[in-house]
């Protein structure tokens, strides 16, 4: 069938024509029964908080899909499946700005993004959708809380707890900026003390960091992930108080300078402060724990600030030479990190030092340098680095490192400490006091304690609460027919947990739900994650080092150990995208530099979109929006449109004449668009692609005209077709039907290329002199060095300007270069 061939891609008639095609079909729908190896494509799911996708999503979506339409022409049968982050903050402050329920307003945006999904052209199976705030979803979220609960990985404790003041809720460690402020809103964040839900994710550090050897993800994040972990080898030191039986707990990674301690220094938050406070000291201590309670932890952690505290009235004896140590608290010593007491060692501890310049308190040298003693009395610094013991007792004399072990190991012996290991890592605080979320599955009897709801009575749903604006509480709390039940295991009056749990948790497990996704009597069939799971690509932005990623990481290691899925790990490469800058600065909208799809894909339509996307720089690392950048990919899918058109509109001819050096630009070209798409350097491959475009427009002239169809003629428009398919899918379904075939080109095997005829003939090599470009010849490839000196020394430039001068050496790069050394 003759075609008339139109100038410009017509994108709106053939990307509605193939998307209906593909949906009517079932295309892209999972097959379990298939015979092809399977591969399991992820990207992060997107949160309904807007009412469209962005830019930022498209860059996500559009070149992962890419890549899993590339995989599927080289044999896989591909499980791409997409879904939405429903439940959480984002959701939830949208309809508070907007004055919708959230429910109402995350069902809208859920139906306009879908549309927006659609228009990818992605191999998207929409049988397997998932949505976090359908209670067909969050059942299966409460199931798996229920799981860490009876596994003893979910328990409630008194603790102090970041609080955002603009959200009204609890944010864990991994929701905090290093700034101090909520990822979500940007407040500065401060603290309370509060009753709180926790997910033991510390006892999992070390798994967390060996699990990291065994995946292929970017160093940078596994470098973020262990950081966070923070595993730490030293010794626990064992201070008993004096008069009490308390003991203070510390840990130190430096016992060698155990002799030099003369205080110890305790968290304004630590429940030691309470009962350690001696009597006349108690009105001031409380308003020095209040104050320091005003201040962010990253401001207490200021090494600049000045070292503020206060002497409680107490003491503790020291484990080794039983001396008395006044005890302090001060606010740079942080509750939640190691045991919230430090052992303080001013002379081999800089904080340390100023603190007791500041204060008065006395300075012990216990540490030499090993050339020349240092001079208590004239210290204006300390020094902390390694060294040998002094004023030790039986350590003296002792280097440092051998210190550590011989202090640690006697501790081990008296029963005061010992060799221990620490992290950074803290359990997870799940508990929100916000409306939409999936509420915890715990119910509070006055005489049972915490009971966990019976799994028959999942879901807990969430109540069409009329209040869900913010209030510093759980407004679940104030819903009486939701909180008052009675208790499943005595039956007497008893009262539902009010709040919800952390968006994360629904993002924790959601890629165990995806082979399920409509299965209702079990969050998953084993049998399918024995098969679907590891994660074979996975892809999202660099933010989620520390927060989802770490989270997932951990539910799949609990899943693992409760039998239900062989992997520990869930994701086995991990991809992050860049980011898209606009004229070289990063989108806002108080800028107005945002660049919104929608008028880009009216005007150039999806797969222009998709291209442009991809071709604005290395994938991993983003790119600069600009308009004219994009027109200029319209005009090369137009040129390919027009050429395979032309092709397929010519006479046949047998003709069997294609030029040799257009023959090494097509195998070349499939080499390295191979390569480059399966590294996700989408911008080079496109270079290439454009490149043999620019050949075969050569090769047949830029008019079009007088063309014949000759069988190679029309193996190098199909192979065009092929290798561009991943990238523009509707435009070469189209023009792969146009050349005659009835089915999809994704289910045709992906070009082969020949390595012989991929090889150039001949090279350009350039020559210097002096290691400056001076000139350059044609050579035969693989000319031996020798030859390659002649011809560079035959250029009759180079012949000038080497003429009576010596030429010391010659260096050649075989088919590259030659750089004379002349005096």
């Amino acid at each position: 069938m003759k075609h008339t061939i139109e100038q410009h891609y017509p994108f709106a008639q053939v990307e509605a024509k193939w998307q209906e095609r593909w949906a009517k079909e079932g295309a892209y729908r999972w097959d379990w029964n298939s015979n092809r190896k399977k591969l399991y494509c992820l990207v992060m799911f997107a949160y309904p908080s807007g009412d469209k996708l962005h830019i930022g999503h498209w860059y996500n979506y559009g070149p992962t899909d890419t890549w899993a339409r590339f995989q599927r022409t080289r044999g896989y049968q591909v499980f791409e499946p997409i879904g939405f982050d429903a439940f959480g903050l984002p959701a939830e402050n949208f309809a508070v700005r907007h004055g919708i329920h959230p429910a109402e307003s995350t069902r809208r945006n859920i139906d306009f993004m879908r549309g927006q999904l659609r228009t990818i052209g992605a191999m998207y199976d929409w049988d397997y959708e998932v949505d976090t705030s359908s209670p067909d979803y969050y059942k299966w979220t409460q199931w798996m809380f229920l799981l860490l609960f009876k596994r003893g990985l979910a328990y409630q404790k008194e603790g102090l707890v970041n609080w955002c003041p603009s959200c009204q809720t609890v944010l864990a460690n991994e929701q905090v900026t290093t700034e101090n402020n909520c990822e979500r809103c940007g407040s500065a964040v401060g603290r309370r003390n509060m009753r709180q839900w926790y997910f033991r994710i510390a006892a999992y550090a070390d798994r967390l960091l060996e699990g990291l050897e065994r995946i292929e993800w970017p160093a940078k994040t596994a470098i973020m992930q262990r950081h966070w972990i923070g595993r730490s080898e030293g010794t626990e030191i064992h201070f008993p108080v004096e008069g009490s039986s308390e003991v203070i707990k510390v840990f130190t990674t430096r016992a060698d300078t155990l002799f030099g301690v003369t205080y110890l220094v305790i968290a304004p938050e630590s429940p030691f402060v309470a009962s350690l406070t001696a009597p006349g000291y108690e009105a001031k201590v409380r308003e020095y724990v209040e104050s320091s309670l005003q201040l962010s932890e990253v401001d207490r952690a200021d090494a600049d600030r000045p070292k503020t505290g206060i002497f409680i009235g107490s003491y503790a004896i020291h484990p080794l030479n039983k001396e008395r140590l006044p005890i302090w608290i001060a606010d740079y010593v942080i509750g939640s990190y190691g045991t919230g007491a430090v052992m303080a060692v001013p002379a081999h501890d800089t904080r340390d030092f100023a603190f007791a310049r500041e204060h008065k308190l006395p300075i012990a040298k216990v540490i030499n340098p090993p050339d020349i003693p240092i001079d208590d009395e004239e210290m204006e610094e300390a020094y902390n680095e390694y060294g040998i013991m002094a004023h030790s007792g039986e350590f003296s004399g002792i280097a440092s490192q051998d210190g550590m072990v011989a202090v640690g190991r006697r501790l081990a012996e008296i029963g005061r400490g010992g060799p221990t290991t620490t992290y950074h890592l803290r359990d997870w605080t799940i508990s929100r006091q916000r409306y939409w979320g999936a509420p915890i599955p715990i119910i509070h009897c006055p005489k049972c304690g915490t009971v966990a709801v019976p799994l028959a009575e999942l879901p807990v749903r969430l109540p069409e609460a009329a209040e869900f604006a913010p209030k510093g509480k759980s407004p679940l709390a104030s819903v009486e027919s939701f909180v008052n039940v009675n208790c499943p295991e005595c039956g007497g009056r008893a009262e539902r947990d009010p709040d919800t749990m952390d968006t994360f948790v629904c993002s924790s497990w959601y890629f165990m739900r995806y082979p399920d996704a409509r299965l209702d009597d079990a969050p998953f069939d084993i049998n399918h994650l024995k098969y679907m799971l590891p994660i074979d690509q996975y892809v999202g932005g660099p933010e989620h080092a520390v927060g989802h990623l770490l989270y997932a990481r951990f539910f799949m290691k609990v899943a693992h150990d409760a039998g239900y899925v062989e992997p520990d790990e869930p994701f086995a490469r991990l991809k992050h995208q860049g980011i898209i800058l606009s004229y070289g600065g990063r989108m806002s909208k108080t800028k107005g530099n945002v660049v919104n799809p929608e008028p880009f894909l009216e005007k150039y339509g999806s797969d222009v979109f998709r291209c442009y996307l991809m071709f604005s720089g290395d994938y991993e690392q983003g790119g600069d929006w600009s308009d004219e950048g994009i027109a200029g990919i319209e005009r090369f899918l137009s040129r390919v449109w027009r050429l395979v058109n032309a092709i397929t509109a010519a006479e046949s001819s047998d003709n069997q004449e294609v030029s040799r050096e257009l023959e090494r630009t097509l195998h070349s070209t499939i080499r390295a668009v191979t390569n480059d798409t399966a590294a996700f350097h989408f911008n080079t491959a496109l270079s290439r692609m454009m490149e043999l475009t620019n050949a075969v427009y050569l090769h047949v002239g830029p008019e079009l005209k007088d063309m014949s169809r000759s069988p190679l003629m029309g193996h190098v428009a199909e192979i065009l077709t092929g290798i561009l398919a991943p990238y523009a899918p509707h435009l070469c379904e189209e023009l792969w039907e146009r050349l005659g075939h009835a089915d999809s080109i994704f289910d045709q095997p992906w070009p082969q290329f020949d390595a012989a005829k991929a090889v150039a003939e001949m090279v350009t090599v350039v020559v210097q002199v002096n290691g400056k470009l001076r000139d350059k010849f044609e050579a035969p490839v693989g000319l031996p060095g020798g030859e390659l000196e002649k011809g560079a020394l035959a250029c009759v430039k180079i012949r000038t300007l080497v003429e009576g001068r010596a030429i010391r050496k010659i260096i050649v790069v075989p088919d590259k270069l030659v750089n004379i050394v002349v005096s």
